[in-house]
């Protein structure tokens, strides 16, 4: 087989050289994301830097702070009224997804680039706000794909754009768990319809959605989904989400995900020629395996990679202190809301919904 799979994905194909920095971050939102992995992950980087953490509980804020040798513990009111504004250069936004705009408004009404977490909001209109508020400001939106700023990723990226498995076909992806045996609290945010914006899908199924985009360097055209309602305790969110994405030039996406199913966890590209898997693909830094099969033969690489919450900020900061454009962008975040939206109709309907 020609195509060489390498053993190591530590190359940043992004890298550019940088001056000035580090980029000083307000981490807004102290769920456990925010203090356990993005704030270790931006003392860990080369560009970055925590001046600034925002939670809507002052204590935490004060707690988090001291624990994690940050200067600056702030309310959500106090970062509204922009108190320590000179502290940080951008803002990190952790909170559920129906907080997001207010603090991107924020944010960009304090000109300061914007790296938020994905789905950009629960709803497609409150995610357009959040790109026109950023525009007008003339500031930076980043949704926070990380799979997109990992090598392993972009490097299957290539290798299928370059046509080396000859035309996509067909796409597979999953990512799920099972949120009721792992014995988790329901009373959470991302049971919370009005917080959420939905289940599964806008938690866990948005990654193989945009996986499925990225790789294929395409958006799609048309949607076919069915849902399964959850226990009671769901609030009247889906328990279970299946979709088919139709893209323009005839690949077709079948991705699922679910809140009471084991481990589902890759992503697939088959091509006329061959075909490339990822598995433990969307986890948070999971060693990714990689097989390739072309021509009757078969690799498998277990990827050694760095931290891809490492590799985000770190390319993130490179954006903002360089003319390197930051990608993907709030309307690349946009349109997955407009998906998810399409998803959620075509279940209700049964229909085939174009986009």
């Amino acid at each position: 087989m020609d195509l060489q799979v390498p053993s190591a994905f530590d190359e940043r194909d992004w890298e550019r050289p940088v001056d000035g920095g580090p980029v000083r971050f307000a981490v807004v939102g102290l769920g456990w994301f925010g203090p356990d992995v993005a704030i270790p992950a931006i003392a860990e980087s080369d560009y970055c830097e925590t001046t600034t953490v925002v939670s809507g509980d002052r204590e935490k804020a004060e707690r988090v702070a001291e624990e994690k040798g940050v200067e600056h513990a702030l309310t959500y009111d106090d970062f509204a009224a922009g108190d320590a504004a000179d502290a940080y250069d951008a803002v990190y936004v952790v909170t559920p997804n129906a907080l997001h705009l207010p603090h991107v408004e924020t944010a960009a009404d304090l000109g300061k680039d914007v790296l938020c977490e994905k789905p950009l909001e629960a709803t497609a209109d409150r995610a357009r706000q959040c790109v026109e508020v950023c525009d007008e400001a003339g500031v930076q939106l980043m949704t926070a794909y990380r799979m997109q700023t990992t090598r392993s990723v972009r490097w299957v990226r290539d290798v299928v754009q370059d046509g080396a498995i000859g035309d996509p076909v067909q796409v597979r992806g999953a990512f799920g768990y099972n949120l009721v045996a792992a014995g988790e609290d329901l009373d959470q945010w991302r049971l919370d319809p009005d917080l959420a914006g939905g289940g599964p899908l806008m938690d866990l199924g948005v990654y193989p959605l945009n996986t499925a985009r990225f790789v294929l360097d395409a958006d799609p055209s048309a949607v076919h989904a069915s849902t399964v309602e959850g226990p009671p305790e769901f609030d009247g969110l889906e328990n279970y989400c299946a979709f088919t994405l139709e893209f323009p030039d005839g690949p077709v996406a079948s991705c699922d995900t679910g809140y009471e199913v084991a481990g589902t966890n890759y992503f697939e590209v088959a091509g006329t020629h061959g075909r490339i898997r990822i598995d433990r693909s969307f986890d948070v830094d999971a060693d990714r395996r990689i097989t390739v099969e072309l021509e009757g033969e078969e690799t498998v690489v277990d990827a050694d990679e760095p931290s891809e919450i490492v590799e985000e900020f770190d390319y993130f900061a490179t954006g903002v202190l360089t003319d390197v454009k930051i990608g993907p962008d709030g309307e690349h975040g946009h349109f997955d809301l407009r998906v998810t939206e399409a998803i959620y109709e075509s279940a209700e309907t049964g229909r085939r919904v174009d986009l």
